[in-house]
């Protein structure tokens, strides 16, 4: 049985939500401010934690900034309770690093929905999978049923067969899918002027094939071929994109399958994908901006919700805050009353570059 911390200081509210988990099966501890709930969150290691953001002695702020300073806590899902004019209280719990809010007033359907996706998503991020076709469709599997991110349906990955000498893409292509090589192995080269060949490496069962285009959003900058008979999955781009974009946590997962546990190919796909979330967001904000531009030279306010900018980039709003956040830090802009203020146009788009 899953349990679950609630910190609520409303009694009434807290003996409300606490019937509607138990009801669904959850152990609940109740803590009646912010204090008293740090203290049993590291005494009871709870599967996720519920919390008040307004509360006397230790409001939801302090709660989070404690418990995710604690090795103990700091893993544990954090869903914010938020009451729906508190916008600004959203965005700043998300830029701290809650997973995910809840809005008053809610329905119980709404409460229960909120919790099971995120015990799906930590129990999907706590698995070991294998560097198999089996391994990567039940991560693909567990991603989609944790309801967070939207992925295609496992009849869309399909499997294609190539023959020796059989190439799988060319220098100067768009990539469309990732690839998983599930049988054989498989050379990436490139041709110089005079026409000879240069492996450039060698990729075998277990392997990610093609992911360093996806994630830079450029052509091919090399050949594939297969070195014998292979069998490789297909997973679509769209997927791909999502799962490196859409939520930190399941990137940093998802990176760790690409990488096969090594270290520094590991870091380098982090920071790949850190620096394609940076370049979506500074494209999306020039975008907007160019619109509300009404003369050369303007420098409008820009007064959008973030769940409609994160719409516009095509990331999670959770994503997008937390890079709004990182671009407030380096004065690229200024966040006054939820209006963005592009400080520095040209160091957004040197991004892009």
């Amino acid at each position: 049985m899953k349990t679950i911390l609630l910190i609520e200081d409303n009694k009434a509210v807290r003996e409300n939500i606490a019937e509607i988990l138990e009801l669904a099966k959850y152990n609940v501890k109740g803590a009646e401010n912010g204090k008293i709930g740090v203290d049993m969150a590291v005494r009871e290691n709870p599967d996720l934690i519920i919390c008040d953001i307004m509360m006397p002695e230790l409001d939801g702020y302090g709660v989070l900034h404690m418990l995710s300073k604690n090795p103990k806590t700091s893993a544990i899902p954090f869903i914010f309770l938020t009451a729906k004019a508190d916008r600004s209280d959203l965005r700043k719990g998300m830029e701290m690093g809650a997973d995910d809010y809840i809005t008053k007033p809610f329905d119980d359907i709404e409460l229960l929905n909120a919790v099971e996706s995120r015990l799906k998503k930590i129990d999907m991020l706590k698995t070991e999978f294998a560097s198999s076709v089996e391994g990567v469709t039940e991560f693909l599997n567990q991603v989609k049923n944790s309801g967070k991110i939207d992925l295609a349906s496992p009849d869309e990955r399909e499997m294609q067969h190539f023959k020796k000498k059989q190439m799988i893409y060319t220098d100067g292509h768009r990539p469309q899918c990732l690839y998983f090589i599930s049988k054989g192995k498989v050379k990436t080269f490139k041709t110089n002027e005079d026409g000879k060949e240069f492996i450039t490496d060698i990729f075998k069962e277990g392997d990610f094939l093609g992911y360093a285009a996806l994630l830079e959003e450029a052509m091919y900058d090399d050949n594939a071929e297969a070195l014998e008979d292979a069998e490789l999955m297909i997973i679509p781009k769209a997927d791909f994109m999502a799962l490196v974009n859409q939520d930190l946590q399941v990137a940093r997962k998802f990176i760790t399958l690409l990488s096969r546990n090594l270290h520094e190919k590991e870091e380098k796909l982090v920071n790949l994908a850190y620096n394609s979330l940076r370049k979506r967001v500074a494209n999306g904000l020039l975008n907007v901006y160019e619109k509300f531009k009404k003369a050369e030279g303007d420098k409008p306010k820009l007064e959008m919700s973030r769940e409609d900018l994160a719409q516009v980039v095509g990331t999670a709003t959770e994503s997008l805050i937390r890079t709004l956040s990182d671009f407030k830090n380096e004065k690229l802009i200024e966040i006054k009353e939820g209006k963005i203020l592009v400080l520095d146009e040209a160091k957004l788009k040197n991004l892009l570059n």
